[in-house]
């Protein structure tokens, strides 16, 4: 009893340094504060995004492609400026999928970009919405795909847009303030470009 006490002991302290060890980071938005965290297991996206807020690229920045039930997209600098001016490559890992909250780089379609390399700046947060077990179906042989257990439980009782597993690089997820993601993923939109600007900066948590 006492080793198994010791081994529980021991996996919960390593757990705790493994969550104490990831970036955190916070979007102040003008509608209210979205706070996350950045994988360690995507490295190039995790240290550009770093990299850009301490650069204050997204200082003044806006959330300029908004679709409810879907996500929410920003990166440009606060000059409207899309593009820093180079691509990041790919860092698809499996055991990451688009559940809600996820944090995920922005890119140009298969058709210009093969290799599905991310924008230098452009992100988007998944808002999402439930799915059930014949949509899930429905869009694995649509899209030439399977989805584990834990996606279609996570895709049933929490949502998200499972649609584009495994073609676009996910690095964060929010930890608290996803009210505030459905905040902007509810306002008046024209062209899914916000009628009202959503302003916002990032600030890393040191």
């Amino acid at each position: 009893m006492k080793k198994i006490i010791l081994i529980t002991l021991a996996i919960a302290f390593t757990t705790s340094i493994t969550s104490l060890s990831q970036t955190k980071f916070i979007i102040k938005t003008s509608m209210g504060d979205i706070q996350g965290i950045l994988y360690d297991e995507t490295p190039q996206h995790r240290d550009n995004f770093i990299k850009l807020t301490r650069e204050g690229w997204y200082e003044g920045s806006r959330f300029h492609r908004v679709i409810k039930d879907f996500m929410i997209q920003g990166g440009a600098n606060k000059d409207g400026q899309r593009d820093p001016g180079y691509l990041i490559p790919a860092e698809i890992v499996p055991e990451y999928f688009h559940k809600r909250g996820v944090l995920a780089a922005a890119r140009m379609g298969d058709d210009v970009n093969p290799e599905r390399q991310s924008s230098g700046c452009q992100f988007y947060i998944v808002q999402g919405r439930k799915y059930g077990d014949a949509e899930l179906d429905a869009i694995e042989q649509r899209f030439n795909m399977k989805f584990s257990l834990k996606q279609r439980q996570a895709y049933k009782n929490i949502g998200g847009a499972p649609h584009l597993d495994g073609t676009y690089t996910i690095f964060g997820e929010v930890t608290r303030g996803m009210h505030v993601v459905d905040k902007i993923a509810n306002v008046d939109v024209f062209q899914n470009s916000p009628k009202e600007p959503v302003i916002f900066s990032v600030e890393i948590v040191e």
